[in-house]
C-alpha cells in the first residue's frame, strides 16, 4: 500500500513538471555558411520586400525571406510539430503570405516563424542571417 502511494505521488510530481504540450525536438543538422548574392539571377526575388527563396541546408531545407533591404529571416523547413514524420516539411503557401505544413495543416508567420494556425505550437527554427552589401550569409547558429 505504501509503495502504491509513493508511485502515485511520483506520477503526480512528474505530471506537474510538464508545463505544456510536448513535441520531439527538430533534429540538428550542421551546415557550412550559405552565402547568397542577391545580384545573381537566381536570387533576384530577394531584392523585393516580402519575397523568398528556398535553399539547401539545415534538416529539410531553408526558406530565406526578405523583410527589408537590411533584414532577412532564414527558417528551417522541418515543421516544429512532430518533426520526425516523413511529411513534416514546411512550404510557402501559394498566396506567398505565410508558410504552411500540409502534413499537420499548421501555418507559420514570416515575421518570426511563430505558429499562427493548426496544431503546431512552437515556432520554426530560425537561423542567424547577416547582410553585408548585396550578400546574405546564413549560419547554422539557431536563434530560438
Amino acid at each position: 500500500m505504501i509503495i502504491r502511494k509513493v508511485n502515485i505521488f511520483i506520477f503526480i510530481l512528474l505530471g506537474a513538471c510538464n508545463s505544456g504540450p510536448m513535441d520531439d525536438p527538430i533534429p540538428v543538422a550542421s551546415f557550412a555558411d550559405i552565402a547568397i548574392d542577391i545580384n545573381l539571377p537566381s536570387y533576384v526575388k530577394l531584392r523585393t520586400d516580402g519575397q523568398y527563396v528556398e535553399e539547401k541546408g539545415g534538416v529539410r531545407g531553408i526558406i530565406v525571406y526578405r523583410i527589408n533591404a537590411f533584414s532577412f529571416q532564414a527558417y528551417e523547413r522541418n515543421c516544429s510539430y512532430h518533426p520526425n514524420e516523413a511529411c513534416a516539411t514546411v512550404n510557402v503557401h501559394s498566396s506567398g503570405l505565410y508558410m504552411t505544413d500540409p502534413c499537420c495543416n499548421s501555418n507559420f508567420s514570416f515575421t518570426d516563424g511563430s505558429a499562427t494556425g493548426g496544431v503546431a505550437w512552437q515556432p520554426l527554427r530560425r537561423y542567424r542571417t547577416q547582410v553585408s552589401g548585396t550578400t546574405i550569409t546564413i549560419s547554422d547558429e539557431v536563434l530560438n
